[in-house]
């Protein structure tokens, strides 16, 4: 299945055959759980995000103009689906998982200050950049190619992008604008 191209899965699938629909599953689920957490999504309102995105999918299998870019429709629709979720719920939430990693009344208060720093420049430095970030600092790392499907940008601009919000960030941090 893994050497099997996206446009035939999609058009397996599109006939009913439920081992293409758990290889198109298999193969781009990461990606639209990445796509929603970038947003600051998790737990309930992700997993909303993934099930609506192939919903659609199921929708409007038959009506794809190319099969072969059902990764790149996946990956729009994972993103408008969760633009859509944060109007309902109507705010962002914040970043999760820049807490402290050590134990320790001195670790929790330098803990907390850092967290606190990084957040308040991550607020600072364009969305694009935070998006990016935080697929970099996901639990499993997501892979240059799943980035670029995600920010759709080209794999080729994906480190050179990330030097540069890093750089960003750092200037932030540093207090430098």
């Amino acid at each position: 299945m893994e050497d099997e191209s996206t446009g035939d899965l999609v058009r397996r699938a599109g006939r009913g055959d439920i081992d293409a629909w758990r290889g198109l599953v298999d193969r781009y689920s990461r990606l639209l759980c990445a796509i929603a957490h970038s947003y600051g999504l998790s737990g309930a309102d992700a997993d909303d995000v993934m099930q609506t995105t192939w919903l659609r999918l199921v929708e409007r299998l038959t009506l794809l103009r190319d099969p072969a870019r059902a990764g790149t429709w996946l990956a729009v629709t994972a993103r408008r689906e969760s633009l859509a979720t944060l109007r309902r719920l109507g705010r962002e939430r914040p970043l999760q998982g820049y807490g402290p990693s050590v134990t320790g009344p001195h670790h929790v208060v330098f803990g907390r200050d850092l967290a606190a720093s990084v957040g308040a420049a991550l607020e600072t430095i364009p969305p694009r950049c935070r998006r990016l970030l935080e697929l970099f600092v996901a639990s499993p790392p997501f892979s240059y190619s799943e980035i670029s499907a995600a920010l759709e940008i080209p794999v080729g601009s994906v480190g050179p992008t990330r030097a540069r919000c890093l750089t960003h960030l750092r200037r932030q941090l540093d207090g430098v604008t």
